[in-house]
């Protein structure tokens, strides 16, 4: 087969468009790893604990006689057939679920228990401070603090956006996280942007 000098000449261009595509695909790969490995490690979301006023469902395999839907009342108690009041907030679905199941083996055999929130109504979180629409806020999913300040419509011109302080009460003491609002906008100290839990206050100043 006889290819012109054109033809040859085209060749020669892909071949070398190839080198040059893969030559920079590997001065660009080192690049790209250690500009991902700067982001922090995105965090598991904990598990959820039951709190005040969420509605659960429990039921018990074959027994319709203890199984119930009910409100986890202000004290963090739930009323059940036969166990009377058991504390529910706290304790992740799991672990009601394994309490529960303990219980009442001493009045059914086998019972197979099934904890469900129908309703999570305790994952309160409270914005303070120079934004524009500060309140309680109610939250169904997991939130961070940069998604909580969106929801409270973002800063006032006024605000002290580096010096914005989480407030979160963990085994009767209280933990204060800060937060830099200027630096995390510019990509800096992302690990900041912490998952809140349920009673976090926010501050902004």
């Amino acid at each position: 087969m006889i290819i012109g000098q054109r033809g040859i000449g085209g060749m020669i261009a892909f071949r070398l468009l190839l080198v040059l595509l893969a030559a920079l695909s590997v001065v660009q790969a080192p690049r790209a790893v250690s500009a991902a490995a700067e982001l922090p490690q995105a965090d598991l979301p904990p598990a959820y604990r039951i709190g005040p006023g969420d509605i659960l469902a429990i039921t018990v395999w074959k027994n319709d006689n203890l199984s119930r839907v009910v409100p986890v009342l202000p004290d963090g108690r739930v009323s059940l057939p036969l166990l009377g009041e058991i504390v529910a907030a706290g304790k992740t679905v799991s672990e009601l679920q394994a309490e529960l199941t303990k219980k009442w083996k001493e009045y059914a055999a086998n019972p197979v228990v099934t904890v469900t929130v129908n309703q999570v109504n305790s994952f309160l979180i409270y914005i303070i401070g120079k934004v524009n629409s500060p309140g309680r806020f109610q939250l169904n999913s997991q939130t961070s603090v940069l998604q909580a300040l969106a929801m409270a419509s973002g800063l006032n011109p006024f605000a002290q956006g580096d010096e914005i302080k989480i407030f979160r009460r963990r085994q009767g003491k209280m933990v204060i996280y800060p937060f830099d609002l200027d630096k995390v906008e510019k990509g800096v100290g992302l690990n900041q942007n912490i998952l809140l839990m349920p009673g976090d206050v926010i501050v902004v100043p």
